[in-house]
């Protein structure tokens, strides 16, 4: 593996940050999955597992993760921003992919075992400790294609992140792709890997052609998602986004947002939208990008086929998306309230 593993220390004073989850913590947990029960699960130092070439993950994509993050408070204590909902959505896309369901208090006790292993790894904010549970299918058969994989491993990994925005925050540039889909219609609500492999051509193609950061999938004219992160338009009082659906992630981090917006002034408005409306919106409006790593990423140009390059508002981060992602920020570092259930103390 080329990932490089964190020292049992607190954050090192680096000039030149690790790119995010390139630095893994020293611990993980681990629980497989057989015989229709899952194992006790196990700490261990972070490392290779050794695993059948033949397993169902690798043959027919039986893969899925969360990703979500602990953070370091002022006052020390190292706190999670809502995993019951990321263990949630895990428990879903395990049913989706038909994969034995990972049990809820076995998987929050994984989670904060590794992080009360590593809490000397955990960075000061603006850093964070970044969890991904991971769930494979195992079973050694390369004759499964028509059948769920009959075995599983569940590993919680962890990694040392920091500031996403070091360099501060720039205006991303979106292509708008109007015939192609990130993912299948089913399985577009799954935080399968699948789905973010499907996404990586279409991305690619773009960042080639139209130099841009990330692919906004309009299929049909109907606005969606991008290839990593929910989409959201945003103006004085207002929040406009996708209404939910099969078709696309249910990001934890766009509900959180959606349920601060109102105390901030913002009404929301969930329903389908065309890329019509959403050039009108940007004229005078914002648009964004929601997800776990940057929190909210302002746009600040939307690309067309051909080229044409269409300025979002006046080409910034727009002070509403400020606002909104600072608010956010600042409950996940315990300094404003939160609504109850948000944080678990690890």
């Amino acid at each position: 593996m080329n990932a490089q593993v964190m020292p049992q220390t607190n954050a090192p004073d680096m000039t030149a940050r690790p790119a995010f989850g390139t630095v893994l913590a020293s611990q993980m947990a681990v629980t497989s999955w057989k015989d229709g029960r899952w194992s006790p699960h196990e700490f261990r130092r972070y490392g290779p597992i050794e695993l059948s070439p033949a397993i169902h993950a690798i043959h027919y994509g039986s893969a899925c993760f969360e990703g979500f993050k602990a953070y370091r408070w002022v006052d020390g204590s190292v706190n999670v921003f809502r995993m019951d909902r990321h263990i949630a959505r895990l428990q879903n896309s395990a049913d989706c992919l038909r994969l034995p369901r990972p049990d809820t208090t076995q998987l929050a006790a994984m989670v904060t075992g590794v992080i009360d292993r590593v809490r000397g790894e955990v960075p000061e904010s603006p850093g964070a400790l970044y969890l991904r549970p991971t769930l494979f299918g195992t079973g050694a058969s390369i004759g499964g294609a028509t059948l769920p994989a009959t075995e599983a491993m569940l590993i919680v990994l962890a990694s040392p992140v920091w500031d996403y925005f070091a360099g501060g925050e720039k205006p991303l540039r979106i292509f708008v792709e109007e015939k192609l889909t990130r993912t299948s219609t089913l399985m577009g609500q799954v935080k399968a890997a699948g789905n973010y492999a499907a996404a990586l051509g279409p991305t690619l193609a773009a960042r080639d052609q139209y130099q841009s950061d990330q692919v906004l999938f309009c299929p049909g004219g109907s606005v969606q998602e991008t290839g990593a992160a929910n989409f959201l338009l945003i103006r004085e009082g207002k929040i406009l986004t996708r209404s939910l659906d099969t078709t696309f992630l249910h990001g934890i981090t766009r509900d959180s947002l959606l349920a601060i917006a109102p105390q901030l002034g913002f009404a929301v408005e969930e329903r389908q939208f065309a890329v019509d409306e959403m050039l009108a919106w940007v004229k005078d409006g914002e648009a964004a990008l929601c997800g776990t790593a940057a929190v909210l990423s302002g746009v600040g140009t939307l690309v067309r086929e051909g080229g044409q390059a269409i300025p979002v508002g006046g080409g910034d981060v727009g002070p509403h998306t400020r606002r909104l992602r600072k608010a956010l920020v600042s409950m996940q570092l315990g300094e404003i309230p939160t609504p109850a259930g948000w944080i678990t103390q690890a």
